[in-house]
């Protein structure tokens, strides 16, 4: 399925280049680990953002049909808010930052649930269709009260089983973009997010999911199990 082509101030692109996830950037989140992130090896929460990647095969559009992995009983769905970098931003200041993001678009991360908070496996968040974006971007000035004040919810058959919202971030934005372009060059195209909130929903083979926000959109996918063709 094609992935929405983005028409924003920057010149038109599609959302093609790397997707960065964070994690532990949802202050309730990363409190509701309590003493877990002072073990062993970390001893301590993170002190820079902790990233990790949703590659070209992950990702999908409004619409998409995500494979339940055979022998697992239900996925975990992430609402998260991207920002689509539309100018190149590499050491930059938290005041400029907004500045290199061309919009917000919705996505959904979806994983397989799992115990390991700080590094989880690759296997558990980079199967093919993990990460559905859309149904399109909004660039940052169309945003009423900018990207660190959107509601997020999400929809199961019908029924709203989380809401969020894209505050409380240890992170907002702004620092997000300026601390991840201290050690790398984000490009026009890809695509950072803010992270996914406490809470997140189980979803299971043959339900109906929507992500949905007042300024952003309808983001909707279905879940069906291995083997079930498209």
């Amino acid at each position: 399925m094609p992935l929405p082509r983005v028409h924003l101030p920057f010149a038109p692109y599609r959302l093609s280049g790397v997707v960065l996830g964070c994690l532990m950037n949802h202050r309730p989140a990363l409190e509701a680990l309590g003493t877990a992130v002072d073990v062993p090896p970390y001893k301590a929460a993170p002190k820079a953002p902790v990233l990790y990647v949703k590659p070209r095969n992950t990702l999908a559009g409004d619409g998409a049909t995500v494979v339940v992995p055979r022998g697992m009983p239900a996925l975990e769905l992430g609402a998260s808010l991207g920002l689509v970098i539309g100018r190149t931003a590499c050491r930059i200041r938290p005041g400029v930052a907004l500045d290199h993001v061309a919009g917000a678009v919705l996505m959904a991360d979806i994983s397989v649930p799992h115990a390991s908070f700080y590094r989880p496996s690759v296997r558990l968040k980079a199967r093919d269709g993990f990460c559905p974006i859309g149904p399109a971007a909004v660039a940052i000035a169309d945003l009423p009260g900018g990207p660190d004040d959107q509601r997020l919810g999400v929809w199961l058959d019908g029924a709203c089983v989380h809401q969020a919202t894209t505050g409380e971030r240890v992170r907002a934005a702004a620092q997000l973009v300026a601390d991840v372009s201290a050690f790398m060059t984000l490009s026009p195209g890809d695509v950072l997010m803010l992270g996914v909130a406490h809470g997140a929903p189980l979803v299971q083979a043959g339900q109906q999911a929507v992500i949905d926000s007042p300024a952003l959109g309808r983001l909707s996918m279905r879940f069906v199990p291995e083997g079930e063709a498209p």
